[in-house]
C-alpha cells in the first residue's frame, strides 16, 4: 500500500489521492467515488504517510498499524468507528498493542477503524499492496517505514507540496516578474 498521496483533508469527510498540481492547489480524487475535485493552496492536508501513532516507547507509522489491522482480519473490513468505547479499545489493543492510552485518544481509533474501512472498500488493503513496498526496497531493512515516518510527527499540513508548487516554471516566472516592479516602487 503507498499512503504517500493519500490525504485527508479538514472539514471533508473521507479519503482522498493527489492527482496533480495545478496553479492555485492540486487536483484530488475522493477514493470512494473516483469524483474528481480542485483544493486550494489554504486547505489543511494530512498526508497519511506522515502520520504516526503513538506507542509507550516510539511513535509507530499509520502503515505499519493498518498492515496489523490487516493480518489481524484477515485483510477483510474491520469494525466499524461507531462502535462502543470498549469495543475500539479492544480493536486498538490488537492493532497496537503497546499504544500510549494517555496520547491515543477514542476519537483517534475511531478515525483508525474509519480510514482503514475507506481504504479496504476503495482496494488499498490487500495482501499484495503490503508486499510490493517491502519489495521495491533494496534492503528492507535501511528503509523500513519505520525509520522515515518515526522523525516526523502528526501535522496538519505539510510543506511538500508547496516546494513543488515553487519549483514550477510558472512560479519562478513570475516571481522573477514581481520583484523588479516592486523594487522600483520602493525606491521611487
Amino acid at each position: 500500500m503507498q499512503l504517500e498521496k493519500i490525504i485527508s483533508i479538514s472539514g471533508k469527510p473521507g479519503l482522498f489521492k493527489l492527482v496533480s498540481q495545478v496553479k492555485n492547489g492540486f487536483i484530488i480524487e475522493d477514493i470512494s467515488t473516483k469524483k474528481k475535485v480542485s483544493i486550494g493552496n489554504s486547505s489543511q492536508v494530512s498526508l497519511l504517510d506522515n502520520i504516526a501513532m503513538f506507542t509507550l516507547d516510539k511513535e509507530v507509522p499509520l502503515f505499519e498499524v493498518f498492515q496489523n489491522i490487516a493480518k489481524t482480519n484477515d485483510y477483510t473490513a474491520t469494525l466499524h468507528h461507531k462502535s462502543t468505547e470498549s469495543e475500539l479499545k479492544e480493536f486498538m489493543g490488537v492493532a497496537l498493542p503497546n499504544y500510549d492510552q494517555s496520547r491515543v485518544y477514542i476519537s483517534d481509533i475511531k478515525k483508525l477503524a474509519q480510514w482503514y474501512n475507506l481504504l479496504h472498500k476503495a482496494g488499498y488493503i490487500t495482501p499484495e499492496s503490503f508486499v510490493i513496498i517491502e519489495e521495491t526496497t533494496e534492503t528492507a531493512e535501511e528503509t523500513t517505514p519505520v525509520e522515515a515516518p518515526a522523525k516526523k510527527t502528526a501535522t496538519k499540513k505539510t510543506a511538500a507540496p508547496k516546494a513543488e508548487k515553487t519549483a514550477t516554471p510558472k512560479a519562478s516566472t513570475k516571481t522573477a516578474k514581481a520583484a523588479p516592479k516592486t523594487a522600483n516602487k520602493k525606491q521611487g
